[in-house]
């Protein structure tokens, strides 16, 4: 577990301490986490971690991602957390979770997976963290560290989640006296074994091989460099194993039936796609899924082929490849996007459009066919189908942030330019700025052509957001009104 799940304290530092309000930390009792609390700093964390532009916004992976996740947690959850999975764009090995449920996955560590009972094991235990509360139990077992040295530190961890360079996470690590600090927000190791235990359970329960996360555990333990002086992977230093730890793993799995899964094609589709984007060029992700003959290769490596084709624009090869898959195995909404994709890129649009109308009727409100659809009927010019289209899928499916970007700029380029602000506004307040939602709804309400019922909708949105602003937030809105009407008289 990454110390950043620690402690969301820190964090707030570098976000910003006039957006967010800290708790009060008065007393031991004080300093453990309510769970609104939690949610909150959760929000404030992933913000800024969005902002970052690392999350990868693939919706065919995160859809995987999130479903195998919520599978897991199904099992372990009493129905008092939710969860949100997501990816960075990061090749360190490495996965953590953040207050209010947020987990997140390195896409080098979907890579250094050997088969999904692996990576189902790493979810496992992540979510464990989040289901017996450590994080609160961790920041009340270190309320007597500095709040402002923790939050140095935890602002540093952060950093480094989200990308940021070596140099800057080391710094923010000297600044906070790094080896007091680190010894007091670590989980404790009763905690990380806590973790393992319900993790191995709940990959059982959720039809997983419980010896995932050993088998995965042992991966990583022969990467630890024989010199101290030589740098060990981010998962060995975020996650400390040790042989002990391995058989433990070992001996309770054993308590279970084994139970051989074969790998999901989502999982090895997933794979395929981030091992693909990983590389510096298009010309390197086709040479890499080239090293085999076509006809040896299993339908997950002629996918990944297709996809690297796709970066480096060779759509006639593209095309080819994911025709066959499809006759091979039509049920893979992934091989019908890809088909339509490529059919866009050689500038068949006719073909690109039959193949995705077809794929819409066979798999109804799928998030990543629905999401490409929408992109590239904007970029036909079709905004009106591709604002209705998006629209049905979320009012039924929650979206993230950036599809409701996506919306918005559906909508703006069909016209509506009142709807389009409203998401832009939502867009705002799921990445935490209230202040900035509600600016979105007060220009809507300027619009001369709006509507009255919108009218009504937006301003009874402006009442409800105000509701969860802090007096600052309020006196901020006050102050921005201000200028803006001494701009106007000018």
């Amino acid at each position: 577990m990454t110390l950043v799940a620690v402690a969301t304290l820190s964090f707030f530092s570098a976000a910003g301490a006039d957006d967010i309000k800290l708790p009060d930390m008065g007393s031991p009792a004080d300093a453990i986490l309510s769970k609104s609390e939690e949610n909150r700093f959760g929000r404030a964390i992933m913000a800024q971690i969005r902002m970052s532009g690392q999350v990868v916004e693939d919706p065919l992976i995160n859809e995987y991602i999130n479903e195998i996740g919520h599978r897991i947690a199904a099992q372990t959850n009493d129905g008092d957390h939710s969860f949100e999975f997501f990816v960075v764009n990061d090749s360190r090995i490495n996965a953590f979770a953040l207050p209010g449920g947020y987990i997140g996955v390195h896409t080098g560590l979907i890579e250094a997976t050997r088969n999904e009972d692996e990576l189902a094991g790493v979810l496992a235990h992540e979510i464990a963290h989040v289901t017996q509360r450590h994080i609160a139990r961790s920041i009340h077992a270190s309320q007597r560290q500095s709040l402002l040295s923790t939050a140095l530190m935890l602002g540093a961890m952060v950093a480094g989640i989200a990308g940021g360079s070596s140099d800057v996470v080391q710094a923010g690590m000297a600044v906070a006296q790094g080896t007091a600090a680190q010894s007091q927000i670590n989980f404790t190791r009763s905690h990380e074994y806590e973790a393992d235990r319900i993790g191995i359970n709940a990959l059982h329960d959720a039809g997983y091989d419980p010896h995932g996360m050993a088998s995965f555990f042992e991966v990583m333990a022969r990467q630890q460099p024989a010199s101290p002086e030589l740098r060990a992977p981010e998962f060995l230093r975020t996650h400390p194993v040790t042989t002990a730890r391995i058989a433990e793993a070992r001996n309770r799995a054993q308590a279970y039936p084994r139970q051989l899964v074969q790998d999901s094609t989502n999982y090895g589709l997933s794979r395929a796609r981030v091992i693909a984007e990983r590389f510096d060029t298009p010309e390197q992700a086709v040479a890499h899924f080239e090293q085999q003959p076509y006809e040896q290769q299993s339908n997950i490596e002629k996918y990944g082929r297709a996809v690297a084709y796709e970066l480096d624009g060779r759509y006639v090869e593209a095309n080819r490849i994911f025709a066959d898959l499809i006759a091979d195995d039509p049920q893979v909404i992934a091989y019908h996007i890809g088909l339509g994709e490529s059919q866009f890129g050689l500038e068949d649009y006719a073909a690109g459009i039959a193949t995705f109308d077809r794929a819409v009727e066979l798999f109804p409100r799928n998030v990543p066919l629905i999401i490409t659809y929408g992109e590239q009927l904007l970029h036909l010019g079709q905004a009106e189908r591709a604002h209705a289209l998006l629209l049905d899928l979320m009012n039924n499916i929650p979206p993230t942030p950036e599809q409701v970007r996506l919306i918005a700029r559906a909508a703006n380029d069909a016209g509506d330019y009142a709807e389009s602000y409203y998401y832009m506004s939502e867009y705002e307040l799921m990445t935490g700025d209230l202040v900035g939602g509600i600016r979105y709804l007060q220009r809507a309400l300027a619009l001369p052509e709006l509507q009255e019922i919108q009218r009504i909708r937006f301003e009874a949105r402006i009442d409800f957001i105000r509701e969860y602003m802090t007096e600052e937030q309020l006196k901020q809105m006050q102050r921005s009104r201000g200028q803006s009407m001494v701009s106007n008289d000018r």
